[in-house]
């Protein structure tokens, strides 16, 4: 996802009609081994969504509480899936109308040309692989993305509002992001210069900022803060948050749509800023607690991540330890102080470390990409980089928030968001769902 640079000498072989990239790009040739990583890649993003992020948000919440939360993650796989097929595909990355030479509504949004996966046989290529195996990878992102705001509201949002919210979402605020990032010359951010490799705003800011309206609009858990709600098992937490680890190599290094030494810098990086802002976030809790907790030190992990992603194709290895040790610090004041300050709701810090490690990650890609650095990219003006960075963010945080907010004021008047006060006080697994966790 793409280095836009690399990203879009894609579509001679993409049978969406794009002249001006299929008049210059030459045939591609399938490779087997890029074919292989990119296999292996998808299965591992999906993997971050079934079991990865639902055990690391379940076992943060209270044990009659587990069941919903599998339930949302496991729904929004198998419902973002059928969309991304009709349409969200076609509407993420046709190429129909779009040009260099002008804004236009295909900067922001793409056509319906590749609606129901139009055109796409099994020698279709992206690339040097299959655009089957493309289709496959970028529906795994678009299936994580909603699948994280979840955290935010967790405990006390409506199965059914639930349902209906992802589809709107996805289709009104991530399909036109990814487009406007990821589509290749003549979107949007892309062609502004925006940095972002695997999905520092497309993924994490649309979703951070995403949730934290959600929480504000849903409102309180019932007893917060007063009642004491602590994570019910830190053991599917800790399995959730390596599982989140180990697919994010899919993730990052999978961005570069080949195994080659994109792909393999990428990993590199990956690993360096997780481990640092693991150390980040425990060496500040340890200043300030004179401990260090488990929670901590995945939720720290979690952090590196998401900063590392959007900068994963330009930065070295010198950077990304940079990089992860400040995300790890910044996440957990925002994470353990900012959200009590302010009396937010967040309730598995959605806002905290994925929108606030995604910012810092976006901004500091520009410098972390010279080679002055230690970089790998092509970045000449340090500051004019991180004024479009900057800009890129804040496009993002407006996009974001403002579209969610509309859909949940819509929702809110025609559904219902929340649960009764007695189906929150029983738990959703037998409100929602009639079913238990545990049976004791």
């Amino acid at each position: 996802m793409r280095c836009k640079s690399a990203l879009i000498p894609l579509l001679a072989g993409l049978g969406a009609s794009g002249p001006l990239l299929a008049q210059s790009t030459p045939a591609a040739a399938l490779d087997h081994g890029d074919t292989a990583w990119m296999l292996t890649s998808s299965m591992l993003v999906l993997l971050m969504t079934i079991p990865g992020l639902a055990l690391f948000y379940g076992g943060m919440v209270r044990a009659k509480n587990l069941l919903s939360v599998l339930m949302q993650c496991f729904s929004i796989v198998a419902l973002v899936s059928v969309l991304w097929v009709l349409y969200g595909y076609s509407v993420a990355f046709s190429t129909v109308g779009m040009t260099t030479e002008h804004v236009n509504l295909h900067a922001i949004v793409g056509g319906l040309d590749r609606v129901f996966l139009a055109g796409l046989t099994p020698d279709s290529l992206y690339n040097t692989i299959p655009e089957s195996v493309f289709v496959m990878f970028q529906m795994t992102f678009a299936i994580i993305t909603p699948a994280l705001i979840i955290g935010a509201f967790a405990e006390r949002m409506k199965f059914s509002a639930l349902l209906w919210f992802t589809a709107l979402w996805v289709t009104v605020v991530y399909l036109p992001m990814a487009h406007m990032v990821w589509s290749g010359p003549g979107s949007l951010l892309g062609d502004m210069g925006v940095i972002d490799f695997a999905g520092g705003t497309v993924v994490h800011i649309n979703a951070g900022i995403a949730g934290l309206v959600a929480c504000l609009m849903i409102g309180k858990r019932r007893g917060y803060p007063t009642t004491a709600m602590p994570p019910h098992n830190l053991g599917y937490t800790v399995i959730g948050a390596s599982m989140l680890w180990l697919g994010w190599f899919g993730f990052n290094a999978g961005s570069a749509a080949a195994a080659n030494g994109s792909a393999g810098m990428a990993m590199l990086v990956t690993q360096v800023a997780t481990a640092a802002a693991a150390i980040g976030w425990t060496a500040a809790e340890w200043m300030v607690h004179k401990r260090a907790s488990v929670l901590g030190i995945v939720s720290g992990a979690v952090a590196g991540l998401v900063a590392v992603t959007p900068a994963a194709g330009t930065a070295g290895p010198g950077g990304a330890l940079v990089l992860g040790l400040v995300t790890g610090v910044i996440c957990y004041f925002t994470a353990t102080r900012l959200k009590y300050k302010l009396g937010y709701d967040d309730t598995l810090d959605v806002f905290g470390v994925h929108a606030v490690a995604g910012i810092v990650g976006a901004l500091l890609t520009g410098p972390l990409a010279a080679p002055a650095l230690g970089g790998f990219g092509t970045v000449a003006d340090l500051g004019g980089q991180l004024w479009i960075q900057a800009k890129g963010v804040g496009f993002t945080v407006l996009w974001s928030g403002v579209l969610t907010w509309l859909i949940l004021l819509l929702l809110d008047k025609t559904l219902g968001l929340r649960v009764s006060t007695e189906q929150e006080q029983i738990g959703l697994d037998l409100a929602e769902h009639e079913e238990r966790a545990y049976n004791l």
